[in-house]
């Protein structure tokens, strides 16, 4: 990215934050529609982890790209050169990346108090080039999504960044649009790969099912078997410092004028086509070519151009800057920011198998797990409402342990953890007396 598109994409986060706050929506939506278990009401859809079992509900990753193009498009509204970039986690793993500077992602963290913790430069949660590989060499679609949702190549970058992104709130820290952004792309590679690979059965999505209003404007009612293929959205993901535009008939229905911005030299042609009484600018920093198979039909119009002044911004960067540093703005408390492990999530057989008593408690908890469950417990975490760990043992595998001598905690509501082999089985609110 150069740095005017890196300029405008930190202040677009900024500047949607101020108003009806498109940022906090999207991370409210995704909360409240995280995750639920279909035997308890099996009308009630959700976002995350329905597959293996539940392949009529899964809608992972189209529900994403949605997502993805709604942020874009809200920030296109602001400058039409924006796109949203992607953060390749297998490849960049450095807390020390340009992509965490202060003029870059890393300004949020303080300013929106997004605590990340990059969990003590533990990079063994990130995915390596090979599991990337792997994952995109899957050809069944069902087992492709299951794989990347569960595997660490999606899940791992959510834990790794810590703070927000491990919890069901993880869209308040723009990282996420970076990553997810990275999943899309995986995901527009593996369809080209396997061409019509990716099928679902639901025909709509929550929030994209013609009924959710955001701003007094209702959100489209979208069919994810519709975006599987990422052009149609007028989403273009380059490579190898070039932009190949095709297939794609422009129509302007989200903005008067559909602009593609990209540094990288552009490929337009293949049946691109800017259709009567349409409106479409293609924008290089290098260098434009129309090729065979682009149509600009009588009564369109189109111009390409080449930005020689690309340093000049659209938005007013003097006041966001200063809007940054003296009022930074936090987002208002909700309970989920205190599930860190939300990607990681417990296996509702064995979170049944385990007892936890008494509760409320007093100065000792038992911790049993029947001894017909093959699985032990060998870690427990104790958090406070903040989040802060006020007790966590570790000891051999086993099914009954008990914690002792917890007078020192404060009366109130504390969150307890049990886990085996740093696998999450049990998550639940206990209370002190």
């Amino acid at each position: 990215m150069t740095q005017y598109e890196r300029d405008e994409l930190v202040n677009a986060f900024y500047e949607l934050r101020n108003g009806p706050d498109l940022v906090a929506d999207l991370a409210q939506f995704h909360s409240d529609f995280f995750n639920f278990d279909s035997a308890s009401d099996p009308t009630q859809l959700d976002i995350h982890f329905n597959l293996p079992d539940e392949p009529e509900r899964q809608i992972f990753f189209a529900w994403h790209r949605y997502q993805m193009f709604e942020m874009e498009q809200a920030m296109q509204e602001l400058n039409p050169d924006i796109s949203i970039p992607w953060w390749d986690s297998s490849e960049d793993q450095s807390i020390f990346s340009p992509v965490w500077d202060e003029d870059f992602m890393g300004s949020f963290d303080a300013a929106w108090l997004l605590n990340r913790t990059y969990e003590d430069n533990d990079i063994n949660l990130l995915p390596t080039p090979q599991e990337v590989s792997t994952v995109q060499a899957v050809q069944d679609f069902l087992e492709y999504a299951n794989s990347m949702e569960r595997g660490r190549v999606h899940a791992g970058a959510h834990r790794w960044v810590g703070g927000a992104m491990p919890t069901t709130l993880s869209p308040r820290d723009p990282i996420f649009y970076l990553h997810h952004t990275f999943i899309d792309k995986l995901w527009d590679d593996w369809e080209t790969a396997n061409p019509g690979g990716s099928s679902h059965i639901i025909t709509s999505m929550i929030r994209y099912d013609g009924t959710y209003v955001f701003n007094g404007e209702v959100l489209p009612l979208v069919d994810p078997d519709d975006i599987t293929d990422s052009n149609v959205l007028g989403v273009f993901y380059a490579e190898n410092q070039l932009a190949s535009l095709s297939d794609y008939t422009v129509s302007n229905s989200h903005h008067s004028i559909e602009n593609f911005y990209y540094q990288f030299i552009i490929d337009v042609g293949d049946n691109f086509v800017v259709p009567s009484n349409t409106n479409c600018q293609v924008t290089s920093i290098n260098e434009i070519n129309l090729l065979p198979g682009f149509t600009a039909q009588s009564g369109s119009s189109f111009v390409a151009r080449i930005d020689t002044g690309n340093q000049a911004s659209r938005l007013d960067n003097t006041s966001l800057l200063a809007s940054r540093i003296n009022n930074p703005n936090p987002f208002e408390y909700d309970p989920a920011i205190l599930d860190k492990n939300a990607y990681n999530p417990t296996d509702p057989n064995f979170e049944a198998a385990i007892s936890v008593s008494p509760n409320p408690f007093d100065t000792f908890l038992d911790l049993k797990i029947e001894e017909s469950n093959r699985q032990g417990m060998d870690e427990v975490v104790i958090y406070d409402i903040s989040g802060r760990i006020v007790l966590q043992k570790y000891f051999d595998e086993t099914n009954q342990y008990q914690l002792e001598d917890l007078n020192y905690l404060l009366g109130g509501v504390y969150i307890i953890e049990i886990l085996n082999g740093n696998r999450l089985v049990l998550r639940k609110k206990i209370v002190k007396e």
